[in-house]
């Protein structure tokens, strides 16, 4: 998109799974949980509202596709979806798979321990998984 950038940090904490018709689909780094972020792929915008109504509703319709292919893909007890902002501004929204007994249930994922890279096969195979999953 004409002068979408990707926030640094988003693109040094999560790798691309694909592109959907708004957003660009990302895996952060962290097997702790399956957690994917979709970044609207427009520059300047921090807010849902700032969007336009057709792009909120694009924006609905590919957070509730990818939450519910994470929880068909990996069996989730509960899909998180929230978007903050207060660190990184850009416009994302956090899907996050959780399940009773994992590093922080049933608290909020932020803030808790350190973050636990994938292994580049199994990144490989997670982010397969969800490309085959979310093709038509």
């Amino acid at each position: 998109m004409r002068g979408f950038l990707l926030d640094e940090r988003l693109a040094n904490d999560t790798v691309s799974v694909s592109i959907t018709g708004l957003c660009d689909l990302r895996l952060m780094k962290d097997r702790r949980w399956p957690w994917l972020v979709l970044v609207p792929r427009r520059a300047g915008i921090s807010e849902i509202f700032e969007l336009t109504p057709l792009d909120q509703v694009m924006l609905t319709f590919e957070t509730n596709l990818v939450a519910s292919t994470l929880k068909t893909v990996t069996g989730a007890t509960k899909i998180n979806v929230g978007a903050l902002g207060n660190i990184v501004r850009q416009l994302h929204v956090h899907v996050i798979a959780r399940f009773e007994g994992d590093p922080s249930w049933p608290g909020p994922v932020w803030g808790h321990g350190k973050a636990e890279p994938y292994s580049d096969n199994d990144m490989r195979t997670f982010v397969a998984r969800l490309q085959e999953a979310l093709s038509p």
